[in-house]
């Protein structure tokens, strides 16, 4: 009966839907639909967000449900009307959206609508989680996206939040005026992250001495890939500093994966989705020297979160990829044609290539020192050119969430 009551203090009318008699009509519920325009006239309903208090509860003998217009404030639209619903246990009343719901022991929960469709599923749907700017080598040009200077970078917030808005739109981006040694290399990632360590060290510096089994330790061109695709979870940022280069050639390739993805998507939605649905297995077995290595990750080409679609991940070095055996004959020779369709792009101003740019990482003219490149590697397919010569990198992989907590901490979406 306090559920009536308290029905009766806010003014709700006793006309229930289903019955003119006042009878539920559902066993231990009623419902009602308040038909005029207007609004409880108190300010903590149209609050944005969540919040809870305990108001003085609700009166403890019977009362007959009855209107009080007096508790009404009669300035919403016509369209809009208020409803409510009553349960064995609690009084539930919606309005425009809002949703308020009242127990027992007089505890009252708000929400405000603006929270509220935000975070429906809906509007999660209509929402991204990270915004990005998908490019081609021409796109990334055009937008003239500046590198951040070293010292900004280490010393101001202003400076690295313009580098990780950078990061976060594009994936890529670049510190100016870095020393060219090893240790300012890992000053420079320990800024943004935790450095990731992994069977090839913490911070790797490495030439083409063929010390490792991975073509990278080769002077040979690599093909645009991402790494670490044989991990379970591939590192999430990869950071790499030419350090020496006597010698030519050696540019870094780098593609924009989730715009040729999209690129599929509109061409052909199939192929996308079967992309993001079929499991392939990349593996890494090395044995060189004292360095012994198995590592197999399996996942999707293309990763997606469910309830939006959003491209998130993308897993793909044509280096690693092992056997398809994960999915029957026929998925596979699908599978093939959409990859095929990934793999190259109408709009490429190389013909049968991806739209990539093409960068230098080479030492410039004295007095000017070297750029750092920070890649997203869940993003950022990267290669080189074949090089001649002698060439020092070094660089090191960073935690992925240790990077967009930073972004986040500095208030930018990530």
């Amino acid at each position: 009966m306090w559920c009536r009551s308290l029905a009766g203090l806010l003014g709700l009318p006793a006309r229930r839907s289903g019955s003119s008699s006042g009878s539920s009509s559902r066993a231990g519920s009623s419902r009602g639909i308040i038909s005029s325009p207007g609004i409880i006239s108190s300010p903590r309903i149209s609050s944005p967000g969540i919040s809870s208090r305990r108001p003085v509860g609700p009166p403890s003998g019977p009362g007959p449900v009855l209107a009080a217009a007096a508790r009404w404030h009669h300035t919403a639209p016509e369209s809009l009307q208020c409803a409510w619903q009553l349960h064995r246990d609690h009084l539930e009343l919606s309005y425009a959206g809002t949703l308020m719901r009242w127990r027992p022991d007089g505890h009252v929960t708000r929400y405000g609508l603006e929270w509220l469709v935000k975070n429906s599923y809906e509007g999660q749907k209509q929402q991204v989680m990270q915004p990005r700017i998908l490019w081609n080598a021409d796109i990334y040009h055009q937008a003239q996206v500046p590198s951040v200077d070293c010292r900004s970078f280490l010393e101001t917030d202003e400076g690295l939040k313009e580098f990780l808005q950078n990061f976060l739109l594009y994936g890529i981006a670049f510190v100016e005026n870095v020393s060219p040694t090893k240790e300012d290399t890992e000053i420079l990632a320990e800024r943004i992250s935790l450095i990731r360590e992994t069977i090839y060290g913490r911070m790797w510096y490495f030439t083409s001495d063929f010390s490792r089994g991975d073509t990278a330790y080769t002077k040979l061109a690599l093909d645009r890939h991402t790494d670490t695709t044989y991990f379970q979870e591939p590192c999430g940022i990869q950071v790499f500093h030419c350090l020496k280069h006597e010698g030519t050639g050696g540019r870094t390739l780098l593609v924009d994966g989730f715009y040729a993805a999209e690129q599929v998507l509109q061409r052909a939605p199939e192929q996308f989705e079967l992309l993001t649905k079929v499991p392939l297995k990349h593996e890494y077995v090395e044995n060189v020297g004292g360095c012994h290595n198995h590592m197999i990750g399996v996942g999707p080409v293309l990763n997606v979160y469910p309830w939006n679609n959003e491209l998130y991940l993308i897993r793909y070095n044509n280096y690693d990829r092992a056997v398809i055996n994960t999915v029957p004959y026929d998925v596979v020779h699908r599978w093939y044609a959409a990859h095929r369709s990934l793999s190259t792009s109408r709009t490429s101003p190389i013909r049968g290539s991806w739209p990539c740019l093409v960068l230098s990482l080479l030492l410039r003219a004295l007095p000017l020192l070297p750029q750092a490149l920070f890649v997203d590697n869940w993003r950022v397919l990267h290669g080189r050119e074949a090089f001649t010569g002698y060439r020092q990198l070094c660089g090191c992989y960073l935690t992925r969430d240790d990077v967009l907590n930073t972004a986040r901490l500095l208030g930018l979406q990530a």
